[in-house]
């Protein structure tokens, strides 16, 4: 039986994992569904504050756990690191300041401006905002929605456009994903994915970079670091490159996800059988954007490293 204990930031009894002289906190408010580390030897000087210390400081640290780990950063803590955490001017002070981070969480988790997200049970999430009480973080939601940034139905929340743009906007927001596009070098192709493509992928929280092939032998070191690095490869098969099927299947080889695309015009001629594979077939630009984005949003790819096809 794992053993329980009590969390000083967010007062929630919850599993630990022991590692060494550090304990780990397992799926509190802090992190839900995620994890951080806390020095053993520090919970008792933690645990002895005075209580207005606790009071003052306690809720911020959670707020910064959460918001870090949310972030896919691992936290790990000392009792000497709860001052200067507490004292950073990155913990926002000021109301708007603290909207904002509730903005950034809901452009974190979604798509776009519209998509809903479940924050549940809010009773246990006044840290989305730093705050020190469920009612500050209500009177936030409150403020934001009469400003037609949010919208809300319960314990869903929806960014509106202005809100989407207002969060995208904001220092701290979503950390884009290295992606990679592979194609054919062909110029028409490439001004295709570079006007109207790589700005819609960058929407979709990824940072695209379009990395062409022609027919020679492409497999440098910097080009191999360049898809190991990848969250994402888009392999468009348009070009018939053998180089573009050797990429992605190196990407494949390190369990990086693999979406392929190919032009109407060249799906019958494709080197592989289509069924092996399963591209998306485009027409237009426009469409491959529009079917790209509804791919993503089903395979919910940027949430794990599992193989799309």
């Amino acid at each position: 039986m794992m053993t329980k204990k009590h969390c000083l930031f967010c007062d929630e009894i919850v599993p630990i994992a022991t590692e060494g002289d550090y304990d780990r906190y397992l799926g509190c408010s802090c992190s839900p569904g995620g994890y951080y580390i806390l020095l053993r030897d520090s919970y008792e000087s933690i645990n002895s504050l005075p209580h207005p210390k606790k009071r003052d400081m306690l809720h911020l640290i959670s707020g910064y756990i959460r918001e870090r780990t949310d972030c896919e950063e691992k936290v790990t803590l000392t009792f000497s690191d709860l001052e200067t955490i507490a004292n950073s001017p990155k913990i926002p002070v000021t109301i708007e300041d603290k909207g904002n981070r509730l903005l950034q969480y809901l452009y974190r988790h979604s798509e776009s401006a519209g998509d809903p997200v479940v924050i549940q049970p809010l009773s246990g999430s006044y840290n989305l905002t730093y705050s020190p009480n469920l009612q500050e973080l209500v009177y936030i939601i409150d403020k934001l929605i009469n400003e037609q940034l949010l919208i809300r139905e319960g314990m869903t929340f929806k960014l509106t456009d202005k809100g989407w743009s207002e969060a995208a906007a904001s220092a701290g927001g979503k950390k884009l994903k290295p992606c990679l596009i592979l194609t054919a070098e062909k110029e028409e192709l490439c001004r295709e994915w570079q006007e109207t493509l790589l700005p819609k992928i960058e929407q979709l929280g990824y940072l695209p970079r379009l990395l062409t092939h022609d027919n020679t032998q492409n497999r440098d070191h910097d080009t191999l670091a360049l898809i190991a690095d990848s969250r994402l490869i888009i392999a468009d098969l348009t070009g018939q490159s053998p180089e573009v099927y050797f990429a992605a299947g190196y990407a494949l080889g390190l369990n990086i996800p693999v979406i392929w695309t190919v032009n109407n015009s060249a799906a019958d001629k494709l080197n592989v059988h289509a069924g092996t594979i399963r591209p998306i077939v485009w027409d237009t630009s426009e469409e491959l954007a529009v079917l790209l984005r509804q791919k993503l949003s089903y395979e919910r790819i940027e949430k794990g490293r599992g193989t799309a096809q």
